[in-house]
């Protein structure tokens, strides 16, 4: 009976494990997220990946890469709420997307309390740069890109002078969010953005690698390794603080 009971166990156990497997492998395929827990010392990081473009309360093509900001913040919340992840990594490669829904997303990410870090893949662009910068440190690959543009508006536009403070009151709003995280001038930034000498169609400039860490605008160069690192850094010096505080009381 004992045998019986302890193979019974053991059948529950790698059932629950199979199951989570499962859960896992769904979520990294249907949300680009996943834990990561197998390091030696087995801290707990959210990975989060932001790609394609920034989908805002409108649906975009069936056929285009995107993220959903519905899905995100919930996503952010969670993180917050619980107490057993220790940090988070956002990896992005974003040809940017809504305004408003990419600025919710990085408003989240910059008030989480546990260690962030971002990693610029192929590139993040207009509404990405927000992103980007919103962790409490930034890296990019060598062979990444950031376009800096003014912002654009898409359908009926007015032509009223209530048309142009709002775009103003809007570039105003992605500016002053980028320069309050990152370690380039609001006014530097509005310099790049009405650039006419880099992009053959448009306004605006492209930094690649260490050009967007020159700037002020990325703490760093390097890749995951660099990334996970630093967050596996930041953890330890968040559990030392918390330890002399348990230690205290």
């Amino acid at each position: 009976m004992p045998q019986e009971q302890n193979k019974k166990q053991r059948e529950d156990t790698e059932n629950t494990r199979k199951e989570n497997e499962k859960l896992k492998d769904e979520k990294i395929s249907e949300y680009g997220q996943t834990i990561l827990e197998n390091n030696p010392k087995h801290y707990k990081i959210h990975l989060l990946s932001i790609v394609g473009e920034i989908e805002g309360h409108e649906n975009l093509p069936s056929g285009s890469k995107t993220t959903k900001y519905d899905h995100v913040l919930p996503q952010l919340a969670q993180i917050e709420d619980d107490k057993k992840i220790e940090g988070l990594l956002v990896l992005l490669n974003t040809s940017g997307g809504d305004v408003d829904a990419g600025l919710a997303i990085a408003e989240m990410i910059s008030s989480l309390s546990i260690p962030t870090v971002s990693l610029v893949l192929g590139g993040s662009h207009s509404i990405g740069g927000p992103l980007a910068v919103s962790t409490d440190y930034s890296f990019i690959v060598p062979s990444g890109a950031m376009i800096i543009h003014p912002v654009r508006m898409s359908g009926m536009v007015i032509g009223a002078p209530q048309t142009y403070d709002y775009f103003k009151r809007t570039q105003d709003r992605i500016t002053g969010f980028i320069a309050s995280h990152s370690h380039i001038s609001q006014k530097r930034l509005e310099e790049m953005m009405i650039n006419t000498a880099e992009l053959t169609k448009d306004l605006g400039t492209i930094l690649i690698g260490e050009d967007a860490v020159r700037e002020g605008l990325i703490d760093e160069v390097g890749g995951i390794r660099d990334a996970l690192n630093r967050l596996y850094q930041m953890v330890d010096k968040k559990r030392g603080k918390q330890a002399k505080k348990e230690e205290i009381s």
